[in-house]
């Protein structure tokens, strides 16, 4: 039986942010069989330009992205909410991720996005776009397993999220979730 590849996409670039924490705390709930790994790097990956999108041209950090993502099962993605909408980074890396249009490494791949902010809004504005982003670069948005966490500041702000019970609970069952779809998807 092969292993299950998950591959965190972080929209904070910030080291110590909840959003990487909430990454950290999702792959070290990894159930046995699944890898879920962190992708490093997408600050460093130039903004999207089709003059460079060519064979030969592609930037090597674009063309890494291209490949983990590819022979990946399935994403997860972890936004924070900046201005009301996703990061500019986390949205460059789908519109890498997105080409060739409908043959993109995010084409067909199964994607949770969780949200969250120190608002309770719970990043809902940037979960929303990262959906709609997602869906039409072609990735399969598993809405079963979306989280959003609000006022993250207060509930995290003393404690990482892997010390929290109810968020390792809530990311295990998230990630059932993505791993379902992803399989479907293996064994069609």
């Amino acid at each position: 039986m092969s292993q299950t590849r998950i591959v965190v996409l972080v929209g904070s670039l910030r080291a110590a942010s909840i959003s990487r924490q909430l990454a950290e705390a999702a792959v070290a709930t990894a159930p046995e069989g699944v890898d879920i790994s962190i992708y490093e790097g997408i600050g460093e990956i130039p903004f999207y330009n089709e003059d460079i999108d060519v064979a030969g041209s592609v930037p090597a950090t674009a063309a890494a992205l291209r490949d983990a993502v590819g022979a990946s099962d399935g994403l997860l993605v972890i936004t924070p909410e900046y201005n009301g909408t996703l990061p500019a980074v986390l949205k460059n890396v789908v519109d890498w991720l997105s080409r060739p249009y409908g043959a993109g490494a995010i084409s067909g791949k199964p994607v949770a996005i969780l949200s969250g902010s120190i608002s309770p809004n719970a990043a809902k504005w940037a979960h929303g776009d990262a959906v709609k982003s997602v869906g039409i670069a072609g990735g399969k948005v598993v809405d079963e397993a979306h989280l959003h966490f609000a006022t993250w500041g207060d509930t995290f702000g003393a404690t990482h999220p892997s010390e929290h019970a109810d968020t390792q609970r809530e990311l295990a069952e998230a990630l059932k979730a993505l791993i379902s779809a992803a399989s479907e998807l293996v064994d069609a």
